[in-house]
């Protein structure tokens, strides 16, 4: 599918060679694509990511699982298992600034293209490693996957109300967030590499991400040698802070300081008492005496709708909203407006809904240059342009399986 101009984008020129699969590299990957590198996924030839067969599905080869992590980007199919594949990637691994890779460890040590053998032939190059635990360590061989360190890392040991079991997260949090700290690190790498030549080695464990996006939570734990309480919609240090019931349905509420609480209680709830109650003076106070507190409020907000009290609270400077699924939302005027989503050409399909790059540079989003590929639909394209294949060499290599 064709790509618009990267010109005005922050990584214009710059070549990222994805190597990975699933959600954490890819996702890298992606994010390096959204800012205007040019970003060559190669995969399998027969069967591609994984997840072009996870989900809803968009003609013959892309799911929504896949589209959502794999837009900017070319694919090009190469079997690894040969060594001619293995040649391939080698010579686009000398022309590229950035590869990412997520293979089980050691895996990419035996196909010969692990970062001492490539650092050799490409030394500036940044070379990202993502695995399920960190390679020094006892655990290195093990594979990685969102569900197990959620559990693991005790992410799930937080999520959820209280007296409630394990609950995973509704997104691959892990997976997510290794995704972004692993593009923050590459970037960091990479402009280290512009300024003396040099490549580095990058590596992130899922496992280590996951510690790190418990966050407040881990340093309430340590400081209390405790696990801490379940809050599930509500926040475990503000109060009254979290989701409510209204009449008609579910609100959000967000009393950040105890002046927002004192206009809360005057000018939105009419309860001056609690205002003036050193029970609720406090946030401390308010946190202390949050089981007395929220029951009441609880009954006091189920008398009101909620586009009266959005009005009240947002005429009082109160952060607020109302509670939606995920397809209003995204049908919202809020989405719609913003451009968080486009529809792109499919070869197959007609047109199919991707997601818009978060980032605003010079007030203008990044733009969705290219919908996700279909597997392999590139490779030609790649080795005439990069590596100077002719038609005959390129079908020889399709007639053995290389590609």
């Amino acid at each position: 599918m064709k790509h618009s101009s990267t010109s005005n984008l922050p990584l214009s020129g710059v070549r990222v060679l994805d190597l990975s699969r699933i959600f954490a590299g890819p996702l890298c990957a992606q994010v390096l694509g959204d800012l205007g590198a040019d970003v060559i996924k190669v995969e399998h030839p027969q069967r591609g990511d994984d997840t072009r067969d996870w989900g809803k599905r968009i003609g013959s080869t892309n799911t929504a699982y896949f589209n959502s992590a794999n837009r900017n980007k070319r694919s090009i199919g190469v079997n690894l298992q040969t060594a001619e594949g293995r040649n391939i990637v080698l010579e686009l691994a000398k022309q590229s600034d950035v590869l990412i890779q997520n293979f089980k460890f050691g895996g990419m040590k035996k196909l010969g293209l692990d970062y001492e053998t490539l650092k050799e032939v490409n030394p500036r190059l940044v070379y990202c490693s993502i695995t399920g635990y960190r390679t020094d360590g006892p655990e290195a061989a093990r594979p990685g996957y969102d569900v197990v360190i959620q559990g693991e890392s005790g992410l799930m040991a937080v999520n959820g109300d209280k007296g409630q079991g394990p609950l995973k997260f509704g997104v691959a949090a892990v997976d997510m967030f290794t995704g972004m700290y692993s593009a923050q690190a590459v970037l960091a790498a990479l402009f280290d590499s512009q300024r003396n030549g040099k490549g580095r080695h990058v590596e992130l464990a899922l496992y280590d991400c996951g510690v790190m996006i418990t966050s407040y939570f881990s340093m309430e734990a340590l400081l209390q040698e405790q696990d801490p309480e379940k809050f599930g919609n509500a926040h475990p240090s503000v109060v009254p802070y979290g989701v409510f019931e209204a009449q008609d349905g579910p609100i959000v509420i967000a009393v950040g300081n105890n002046a927002q609480f004192q206009r809360f209680c005057v000018d939105v709830i009419d309860r001056p008492d609690w205002a003036s109650d050193p029970r609720f003076l406090t946030n401390t106070a308010r946190s202390q005496h949050r089981d007395v507190l929220i029951p009441q409020l609880n009954d006091v907000l189920r008398g009101h709708r909620r586009d009266e009290l959005l009005e009240r609270l947002s005429g009082v400077g109160i952060p607020c909203g109302k509670v939606q699924t995920l397809l209003q939302a995204l049908q919202s005027e809020r989405s719609t407006s913003a451009g968080l989503f486009q529809d792109m050409p499919h070869p197959e399909a007609g047109t199919v809904p991707v997601m818009a790059p978060p980032y605003r540079i010079d007030g203008d989003r990044a733009p969705v240059r290219a919908a996700p590929p279909m597997l392999a639909e590139d490779t030609d394209h790649i080795l005439e342009t990069l590596l100077g294949m002719n038609s005959a060499r390129i079908a020889e290599l399709r007639h053995t399986a290389v590609l």
